[in-house]
Parts: structure tokens; sequence; C-alpha cells
């Protein structure tokens, strides 16, 4: 199996998330290891209890930051592999007719784990360049003894190795699991779009076809809408998390957060509106050349995607409110003066509106690129 450079350049969204989420967890879980080096000194009061809540605060972000990520990471790793195999399954088929063994050519895809190492090595290696400032933030007010960076071998093994040996098997056994088909069902390649026969009493058929469309679209790619609902999620949750980390936290945890957030949110849309779009050049050709016009044809394509963008705006701002009244509440309810905290309407209106202007925005440009695909060399291909 020979992977392109155009098919690796796709991974870099697997490696944009691997690098963010072990960014996070190297800063909190190296501090809480680092950490436990005082604790032998610290006396009964103010101290112990400043330090289970730092040691609490490290492992609940790092759990539910490296989690979600995780989760995501390997929905995208499943998302490439199927989409890798739909685009190349002649030459698959080819090297099955010819004897190879589904293992025999599932044990090549180990590449796309390969995203994983470069990801969790680059963002390990970069939390060490910010690491000394980030152990001044967290004890800014001098409660605990001056704490000294160090670096644990244990963790470069569990944030950086263990990964990459996970996804590494999980991209052969996945892969295994979708050649499993007659080399002549691979050859084929993908079927078209199986489309459920629903009662539509809509008396407009032009208005009925363009909604069965739209709809089946969606349901034809549902790992797509999960990557767009999943960055108007991290949009919404990070941006409006930010403003309250200002008095919660620090300016510097302000900063991590909303650039980790508008990362993460800025490449999972690209990729996933832009995989949309070049997956159905041939339904835009025959559309265009049936006189549609270019809101019609936008609708159609990207139209249905819309509502789990702002589902997901939604679920975000849920996400970071829950989150962050359970952490005032549980890791710091000893700690005095820390500020009660209190939904931030200010913003989530501007958080809101932010979006909504930069996903039209994006949505008109990717509507304008639609009308721009040449007709003649779709349909000849």
């Amino acid at each position: 199996m020979i992977i392109g450079i155009k098919d690796a350049a796709k991974l870099i969204g697997i490696f944009i998330i691997s690098c963010c989420a072990v960014f996070v967890c190297t800063l909190f879980l190296n501090f809480n290891l680092d950490i436990v080096s005082i604790k032998a000194a610290l006396t009964a009061g103010p101290m112990t209890m400043f330090y289970d809540a730092q040691v609490s605060t490290g492992k609940v972000i790092s759990a539910i930051s490296g989690g979600c990520l995780l989760i995501t990471s390997i929905v995208m790793l499943f998302f490439y592999i199927k989409h890798y195999t739909d685009a190349h399954g002649k030459e698959l088929g080819i090297l099955k007719a010819l004897g190879y063994s589904d293992m025999k050519i599932a044990k090549g895809f180990w590449v796309f784990g390969s995203s994983i190492f470069l990801g969790t090595a680059v963002g390990f290696s970069t939390s060490f360049m910010l690491m000394p400032t980030f152990y001044e933030v967290m004890n800014e007010d001098h409660i605990l003894p001056r704490i000294s960076v160090h670096f644990h071998p244990i963790l470069a093994f569990c944030l950086v190795v263990l990964p990459t040996i996970l996804f590494s098997m999980l991209s052969v056994l996945y892969a295994k699991h979708k050649v499993k088909r007659p080399a002549l069902g691979l050859m084929q390649g993908t079927s078209a779009l199986k489309t459920k026969k629903r009662r539509n009493k809509v008396k407009d058929r032009d208005r009925s076809f363009l909604w069965e469309l739209r709809h089946s679209i969606v349901r034809s790619r549902i790992s797509l809408a999960f990557f767009i609902g999943f960055a108007s999620f991290c949009y919404s949750a990070m941006t409006q998390m930010s403003f309250s980390m200002k008095d919660i936290a620090s300016e510097m945890f302000a900063i991590i957060v909303i650039v980790i957030g508008l990362i993460l949110a800025c490449t999972t849309l690209f990729l996933a509106i832009t995989t949309v779009v070049s997956a159905n050049t041939k339904t835009i050709a025959m559309m265009r050349s049936m006189g549609y016009p270019l809101s019609q044809c936008s609708s159609a394509i990207l139209g249905g995607y819309r509502p789990i963008a702002y589902i997901g705006v939604i679920l975000g701002t849920v996400y970071q409110y829950v989150l962050l009244k359970t952490m005032i509440s549980a890791v710091y309810r000893d700690i005095q003066n820390v500020p009660e905290y209190h939904f931030d309407y200010q913003a989530m209106w501007i958080s809101v509106i932010s979006f909504v202007i930069i996903y039209e925005t994006i949505m008109y440009c990717y509507s304008i690129k639609i009308v721009n695909v040449p007709i003649k060399e779709i349909m000849a291909e």
C-alpha cells in the first residue's frame, strides 16, 4: 500500500488534535508529578487544601480534555481509513485479487497511526517550553514552596509511545475490517447513496428533491456531521471558558484555552467542509447542469450541516458552564477567596454571534467554490 502526499496531508487533523490533547495533559500531569516532592514539607491548613485543589484540578482537566480529544481522534482516524479504502478501492481490490490476505493489506495502514506519534511528540515537547511559566502561574501567590520542573519518562511513555502503539493497532484492525470484502467489491468502489423511501406530502417535487438530497448527504457521512458539530462545540466552549478563566485562574489559562479552541475548531471545520464539497462534486455538477441556482446548490450540499453546527454551539455553552461550576463547587470548595462562578451571558452572546458570522462566511466562500467547479472535467471522470 502506497500513501501519497495528499493522503498524508489529510492526517493533519489527527496531528493537531493529538498535539493539543498531549500539550494540555503534559502541563497538568507533569505538575502533579513534580508537586509530590513538596508534599512532606506542607503543614496542615491552607497549604494542604491548596495542594489538594491543585492536584484535583490537574486530574479533572487532563481526564476531560484528554478523554474528549482521544475519542475525537479515534473517530477521525476511522474516518480517514474509510475514506482511503473507498478512494483506493481499485488498488486494494487488485492486491486482494493477486492473493494478498486481508491482514497483509491492513498491515500497511499502521502509517495512519504514525500521525499520532508526530502530534503527541510535538505536544509533549512544546509543553516543556511553557512549563516554567506554567508552574509560576499555578503557584503565583506562593502558597506552596517553589516547584522545579522535572522530566518523567513514564509520562513520555504514557502520552507519546502508548497512544502511538494503540492507534497503529486500531488502524490495522479497522483497515482489516474495511478490506474484508470480495476483490470485485473493492474494485467497484463505493456504492451510490441509498436513501430510504419516505412518504412526502409536499406538492412541490423540486423542493422535495432538494430536501431529500440534503438529508441524504448528511446521513451518508455521519462522521463529517460529528466533526462539524465538534468544531462548533469547541469554539463555543473554549471561547466562553476563556472569559471566565481571567477571573477564576489567570490570563495565561485564558490564552491557552482560546488558542487551543480556535485551532481545533478551525482545523476540524475546514477539513470537514472541504471533504463534503470534494465528495459531492458530481452531484454539484449535475445540479448546475440542470440549472439550479447558487443558493439551492449550497443549501443541498452544505445546508444540512447548519442545524448540527448550531446544536454544537448550544452543547458547548452547557458543557463549559457545567464544567466550571463543578470545578468551583467541588475542587475549590475549601479554598478561600475563590470567586463564585456565574453564567456569563455577555461571553455567550459574543461567542454565538462571532461563530455565526465566521460559520456563515465560510459557508458563503464554499458556496462560491461550488459554483466554480468545472462541470466538464468532473463529468469526464
